[in-house]
C-alpha cells in the first residue's frame, strides 16, 4: 500500500470518528433541551402558585444562635436566557428566585457578634448568600482599643433562588439551590434524560422546606 493510501485511510478513520463525536453531541444536546423544556414549564407554573401561597420559610439564623422571626416566601419569578450552540438557540440557564420576609409585619433590624474566624466566615457566608442587607462594626475594648468582636447589624429579609445551568455536552443540568433550607448553598447535577415532573415535585418540595429526593 502506498504512502498516500495510507494517509487517505487515516484521514477517513479520523472524519469518520469527528461524525460520530458531532453525533453524540448532538443526542445529548437534543436530550438536554428536553429537559431544560420541562424544568422551564414547571418553575414558571410554580412560581405563579407559590406567589399565592406564599408559603412558611425554614428557620434562618445567620449565627446558628440568633434566630429570625417566622418567615415566608414571596415574589417567585422565574427567568430563562438562550446562547447559541453550534448554530441553534438553546437554553443557557433557567432561574426561579424568591424574597424571604417575616411571616407577620415588616422587616426589623437584628445583630450578631462574632470574635472567632470560622464563625466570622460563616455569618459573612449567609449575609452574601442571602443577599440580606448589612452594616459591619468593629467592637472594640473601651480602654485598650483591642478588638474584642466584629458586630453585624442586618434587616430581616433576604432572597433564595434555584439557577439550573445546562450543559449540552454532557447532557447533564446543574442546580444551585440557595438559601432553600435556610442559608445556605446546594449544589447537585442531574443527568438529563432522569429529570421529569415527579423529579420536579421533590425540588419543589424542597424549595418549600419539606422532605424532598431531590438533593
Amino acid at each position: 500500500m502506498s504512502f498516500l493510501n495510507q494517509l487517505k485511510m487515516q484521514a477517513s478513520a479520523l472524519q469518520n470518528e469527528q461524525v460520530a463525536q458531532l453525533q453524540n453531541l448532538e443526542e445529548n444536546a437534543d436530550k438536554t433541551e428536553r429537559a431544560c423544556k420541562i424544568v422551564w414549564q414547571y418553575l414558571q407554573e410554580l412560581a405563579r402558585q407559590l406567589s399565592v401561597i406564599a408559603p412558611e420559610a425554614p428557620r434562618f439564623s445567620l449565627d446558628g444562635k440568633t434566630y429570625w422571626p417566622p418567615m415566608k416566601l414571596v415574589n417567585f419569578r422565574a427567568d430563562a436566557r438562550k446562547k447559541k450552540l453550534r448554530d441553534k438557540d438553546v437554553y443557557d440557564y433557567i432561574a426561579v428566585g424568591w424574597e424571604i420576609v417575616p411571616r407577620v409585619g415588616a422587616p426589623i433590624s437584628g445583630s450578631v457578634s462574632v470574635n472567632f474566624p470560622p464563625e466570622l466566615d460563616r455569618v459573612q457566608k449567609r449575609l452574601a448568600f442571602g443577599h440580606v442587607e448589612h452594616e459591619r462594626k468593629d467592637v472594640r475594648h473601651p480602654e485598650k482599643n483591642t478588638l474584642q468582636a466584629i458586630r453585624f447589624d442586618y434587616v430581616t429579609q433576604a432572597r433564595g433562588n434555584v439557577t439550573v445551568t445546562a450543559d449540552h455536552n454532557n447532557a447533564q443540568l446543574v442546580f444551585r439551590l440557595a438559601n432553600a433550607d435556610g442559608f445556605g448553598v446546594v449544589s447537585t447535577t442531574w443527568q438529563a434524560e432522569r429529570l421529569n415532573n415527579e423529579w420536579m415535585d421533590e425540588l419543589a418540595k424542597l424549595i418549600v422546606a419539606q422532605p424532598s429526593r431531590f438533593a
